[in-house]
């Protein structure tokens, strides 16, 4: 499949307003503009449509496998059984919906039909930094047979909660459950919500899917879709109630959940947590940010007060439901 003219000058202009602001010089652009078409062009034959009139949902998806398995989002297959899979070029074949994790808005669709389908391969989304470069495609506004899939272009800008980031790629209605490129063509997430101003958008990372892959893949469902990143059962956590005092720089330690990470690192009511991972930390919020960047699962070192003396520790973190219930 071949990028049409309308689409590559889309490209351009999209790198040109993108570099409007950097010094990069010309040849660099150029060469930005060569590898967008690059990953365009090998990865839209791979980026589908997903239907469904039962439940009036509609959004995108990508084929990770030549048998059919369709990676997307939790919220764009929630109460179907089967999807209608499209292609760019108009082929539809039904697919059935195996499993999802909602609290990370994750799912697996796999087609049915003969195949070989065409597909992507799988990146990374951990090693992804703010300001890398990436490919955002999907079925914008829904499948559209006189256009293929539209091409976006942009940078990540943040990265958590949980297996979460953000991009300034612009996505609207229909992208939900699209792929996420880096510049060498791997997948490394999926759209999972869009932001009011369309260019600050949250994808679930590659990463994610990978830990829960084969729960997914045996058809599981579980966790629960919530617009607070901090209360999601995903989220990685110490296990602690935080305290605050108003002359006292850092996070007052005023419970230890039993079993918790915090517990099992010996940590005690009364000490004051001033750094994680040698970023200093002045209060509650600056302690939820940090360790929304992490994963369950993640060591991360701490430097607590305790007694008027500095120590260290590390601590394993764990998922939100393994210690607290779900809301």
């Amino acid at each position: 499949m071949t990028l049409g003219s309308i689409q590559c000058l889309a490209i351009v202009s999209c790198l040109a307003a993108a570099f409007g602001t950097l010094t990069a010089s010309e040849p660099d652009l150029a060469a930005l503009e060569a590898k967008v078409k690059f990953v365009a062009q090998q990865t839209l034959p791979a980026t589908v449509a997903l239907l469904s009139e039962d439940i009036g949902a509609s959004g995108s998806g990508v084929m990770v496998s030549a048998d059919g398995l369709i990676l997307t989002a939790a919220h764009v297959v929630q109460g179907a059984k089967e999807m209608s899979v499209v292609f760019p070029d108009g082929e539809q074949v039904t697919g059935k919906v195996l499993g999802a994790n909602y609290s990370k808005d994750i799912a697996m669709v796999k087609a049915k039909g003969k195949g070989p389908f065409p597909y992507v391969k799988l990146g990374e989304s951990k090693p992804l930094q703010a300001g890398d470069w990436l490919v955002a495609l999907g079925h914008s506004t829904g499948f559209d047979a006189t256009r293929t899939p539209p091409v976006r272009f942009g940078r990540v800008i943040s990265k958590g909660p949980g297996n979460f980031l953000t991009t300034d790629c612009t996505l609207i209605g229909g992208d939900s459950g699209g792929p996420l490129f880096d510049l060498d063509g791997k997948l490394v997430g999926i759209h999972s919500s869009i932001g009011k101003d369309r260019e600050n958008n949250n994808h679930a990372g590659i990463d994610g899917f990978k830990s829960d892959w084969n729960s997914m893949h045996s058809g599981k469902t579980w966790g629960a879709l919530t617009l607070n990143p901090f209360a999601n059962p995903e989220m990685p956590v110490l296990g602690i109630a935080m305290g605050m005092r108003s002359e006292l720089k850092g996070v007052m330690v005023e419970g230890v959940v039993e079993g918790s990470p915090a517990a099992i690192a010996g940590m005690k009511n009364g000490d004051v947590i001033v750094a994680l991972d040698g970023s200093a930390i002045n209060d509650g919020s600056e302690l939820l940010q940090l360790l929304a960047k992490r994963e369950a699962g993640d060591e991360v070192k701490l430097d607590l007060l305790r007694d008027n003396k500095t120590l260290s520790t590390t601590v394993k973190l764990m998922r939100r439901s393994e210690i607290f219930e779900t809301p």
